[in-house]
This record gives C-alpha cells, structure tokens and sequence, in this order.
C-alpha cells in the first residue's frame, strides 16, 4: 500500500488546516434572505463535520475524521460553486464554477 492510500493523523491535520484556510478565505456573496439562509446552513454543516473531524482524529478513528473533513470541505466548494460564497478565484482551495 502507497503512503498516499495511508490516513495519517497528519494528513488529517493537514486537510483540517486546508479547510480552515478555505473557510477563512471565502467570503459571503449571498442575495436576500434566503440564500442568507441557505449559506447558514451551508456553514453549519462545514463546522459541524469540521468539529466531528477533530472528534474522530481524536478519539483514533482516523477513516472516519478523514470522511467528516473531506465532507467538511466540500461544503464550502459547493457554497463557492452555487455563488454563495466568493473563494476570490482560489482554485487549489475551491473547485471553481
């Protein structure tokens, strides 16, 4: 097995620190109180798989930190790509419309 098919508490950390430089950057672009809303959520649903991460890094359960931050991340990418979010052109943060 490669080490690139290996999950790490590293690699882990690396994609946790991935993401929250991709949260940090994306800014709100969001139109009326719905979208609002929906960008809420969207967010929510970021942190929350974000903190799960963490969780499972912590408790030993790396398969399962890695799927949640994976998860986490493509929260904000499909934020970005409906045009809820702006990830400033950022292409290795964002898969970009």
């Amino acid at each position: 097995m490669s080490d690139s098919a290996t999950v790490t508490r590293e690699k882990i950390e690396e994609h946790l620190a991935l993401t929250a430089e991709a949260r940090a950057k994306a800014t709100p672009c969001a139109q009326g109180a719905e979208d609002e809303q929906r960008l809420t959520s969207m967010m929510r649903m970021c942190d929350d798989y974000a903190a799960d991460a963490r969780h499972f890094m912590e408790s030993g359960d790396l398969v399962s930190a890695f799927g949640a931050i994976n998860y986490s991340h493509a929260w904000l990418d499909a934020a970005v790509r409906i045009g809820l979010l702006d990830g400033h052109g950022d292409d290795r943060l964002f898969t970009l419309p």
